[in-house]
């Protein structure tokens, strides 16, 4: 665009031709006759056309004025509609939110949290990808993610952390299992049997061997997956028990299946947020940041 041929010189312009007054125009926008009458002069400089015919009563319009008219409404409005929307980005009302969870988080808690959020937000973009709580926390230091969901990390070193929900490990068994039967069971009972468990570099893989070694026990890995969907169905074809989420066990009941909560302090883990810094986040990444706090403190 021509540096002359600015979006105010446009807008007064606009102006002239509604109240067809130069005067009337400069007292709606606020501008001293003489400087508008002069922005106008400017203007047909520019364009090489005259826009009004000058008269006692005021000024009247050419062609081109109306024809310029059409394209200045139309550039206007986009111009504010461009405002409105960059101004929705700074609220958090549009963006895009890159989300890194473990496993534990997508399966009890994240699906419909985020749900709810996008509801009330539906012009923001959510980016979500499950990695072990260690690559969750990397991902937010390495600014590869806006939020990071997790529960134990070494690398927490420079974040911002918030609670989360708190979930409980529980035995899951096929019916009809020695253990099955039971209303609680410690974790030393379970190492007794074969286990299915979670893949090597997961949490809860490092968990179980590690409290499995501190009571000088092995823990008897027979089969190990990527999923608790995998780990469940291992289960129920009596290939082995495993310990998993309680909450994330709801979605799999059934009469082939048994539930008994862990009775270990450590069985009742805190899920945590981060971030890399509060202030410095965008505005769509803070509204999801306090939805996932709030969601979580009703909860408690």
């Amino acid at each position: 665009m021509n540096p002359r041929l600015d979006l105010y010189t446009l807008q007064v312009f606009l102006a002239v031709l509604e109240e067809g007054s130069i005067t009337a125009a400069a007292t709606r926008e606020h501008i001293a006759p003489s400087a508008l009458s002069k922005r106008l002069s400017e203007l047909e400089r520019v364009l090489d056309v005259p826009l009004f015919q000058r008269h006692a009563r005021g000024v009247e319009p050419t062609s081109a004025a109306r024809a310029l008219a059409r394209r200045a409404r139309t550039l206007l409005h986009q111009t504010q509609d461009l405002a409105d929307e960059i101004r929705d980005y700074s609220a958090g009302l549009r963006g895009r939110v890159r989300v890194a969870a473990n496993l534990s988080s997508i399966a009890q808690f994240l699906p419909m949290e985020l749900r709810r959020f996008l509801i009330d937000h539906p012009h923001v973009q959510i980016d979500l990808e499950e990695s072990v709580s260690a690559g969750v926390t990397r991902a937010v230091a390495d600014n590869a993610a806006d939020i990071g969901v997790y529960t134990q990390s070494d690398d927490e070193n420079g974040l911002d952390i918030f609670p989360y929900h708190r979930d409980v490990m529980a035995l899951v068994a096929p019916a009809g299992h020695p253990l099955s039967g039971r209303e609680r069971v410690a974790f030393a009972d379970t190492l007794d049997y074969d286990h299915v468990g979670m893949h090597r570099g997961s949490a809860a893989n490092y968990l179980f061997t590690r409290e499995a070694a501190s009571m000088n026990r092995t823990l008897r890995l027979r089969f190990q997956v990527t999923s608790y969907d995998a780990l469940v169905s291992m289960v129920r074809a009596d290939l082995g028990i495993g310990i998993v989420p309680a909450k994330a066990l709801s979605v799999y009941a059934c009469d082939e299946l048994c539930v008994v909560p862990l009775t270990d302090a450590w069985a009742r883990r805190q899920l945590k947020l981060c971030v890399r810094s509060n202030e410095s986040l965008s505005g769509a990444a803070r509204l999801l940041l306090d939805h996932l706090i709030a969601e979580a403190a009703a909860q408690q």
